[in-house]
């Protein structure tokens, strides 16, 4: 991996790491904490404006159809919980940012330390972006379509000549996790778990494909904001979008919920490991409320030496093609490194509802 590239998927290795207690509202209540005998409460009235009540329960969890970190799959419990009905905005995020004055990982300057050797011009902040290619290119590298722009970040996607004019309702991006746990904690409310993530994706469709079903365009009508054509030369935008699309802007799935799919990946609480945990043998003992692998399990075994821990991304993007990365489905699952940001990164907020919480 060349020096840009390197950079790039490590953007800006924090001087402090990420503060993993980071203290969350009241409202938050750690899903691992729910005695697993008291029923869900009623929801009552959504305590944000577009919230959406999942009513939780038991679903299979994974694919052993795709690619093999989705698998086995497995049982899984969760409770009920709130989820926002959209990610977050640009000018949700904006008014974060105005109230709390908060500065992004991708603005923030680098420590020449933590990167010897680097060319004097690539340690200044910024962030990762796709550049499409005009041809062809070697799909083993992702150096091909992925550049370090310097002054990208998530009020210039593009980097310093772009802006947010015109797309205040579209997904906020160049978020990292801790830009993530940030904004979720100004708003009373957290990232959720994968577990979460994928049950609120599913609908209520068991072992479906998509979010919406098996068919990925029932009746020719597209279903997400995906890419259509060649990756990562040649995109048709038979959807209408280039980049990211204004949130709402596909149907919703059966719980309600705009854009599971395509768009933006969305951050999870979860730490990865590179395959979930087998089938329970007995049906009491059915996971519930699972929080994903252990830090040290997360750490990627290609790279010994960047001791970055990984939290688990879900959802697809926009640049999600079939012939590259068909992972606009529920079950799909990538890794990312805790202090990455990139264009295509963003993240959706939970509030957990527990009716008793254990000594």
């Amino acid at each position: 991996m060349n020096q840009v590239t390197a950079l790039a998927k490590r953007i800006l290795r924090r001087e402090s790491t990420l503060n993993e207690h980071i203290k969350i509202s009241e409202s938050e209540n750690r899903p691992d904490q729910v005695d697993p005998n008291a029923q869900p409460p009623e929801p009552g009235l959504p305590p944000h404006e577009n919230m959406r009540w999942i009513p939780g329960g038991t679903f299979l969890m994974g694919s052993n159809q795709h690619y093999p970190e989705e698998g086995p799959t497995h049982h899984v419990t969760v409770d009920g919980f709130w989820m926002d009905l959209y990610t977050v905005t640009n000018a949700d995020f904006q008014r974060f940012v105005e109230a709390t004055d908060y500065v992004t990982v991708a603005e923030r300057p680098l420590n020449p330390q933590d990167y010897p050797g680097a060319l004097p011009e690539l340690l200044v902040p910024g962030s990762a972006v796709f550049q499409k290619p005009p041809h062809r290119v070697d799909l083993r590298n992702p150096g091909n379509w992925w550049a370090y722009i310097p002054g990208a970040n998530w009020q210039n996607p593009e980097g310093p000549k772009s802006s947010l004019k015109g797309r205040m309702k579209h997904p906020v991006v160049h978020i990292a996790y801790e830009d993530a746990e940030a904004y979720a904690a100004w708003a009373g409310k957290s990232l959720p778990t994968e577990a979460q993530w994928e049950f609120a994706a599913r609908g209520g469709l068991e072992g479906a494909v998509y979010a919406w079903g098996n068919d990925f365009a029932p009746d020719g009508t597209l279903m997400a904001n995906t890419w259509q054509g060649e990756f990562p030369w040649q995109n048709l935008l038979s959807d209408g979008y280039e980049r990211t699309a204004p949130v709402g802007s596909f149907p919703p799935n059966g719980y309600g919920l705009y854009e599971m799919s395509g768009n933006v990946w969305e951050w999870t609480t979860d730490w990865y490991a590179d395959h979930h945990p087998g089938e329970a043998h007995k049906a009491c003992c059915i996971p519930v409320n699972p929080r994903g692998a252990a830090l040290e399990q997360s750490f990627d075994p290609a790279q010994p030496e960047v001791r970055i821990p990984r939290k688990v991304l879900k959802g697809g993007s926009f640049l999600c093609a079939p012939n590259y990365c068909l992972r606009y489905r529920p079950a799909a699952r990538i890794p990312e490194t805790i202090d990455t940001s990139t264009c295509h990164i963003g993240l959706r907020c939970v509030i957990n509802v527990v009716r008793q919480v254990l000594d």
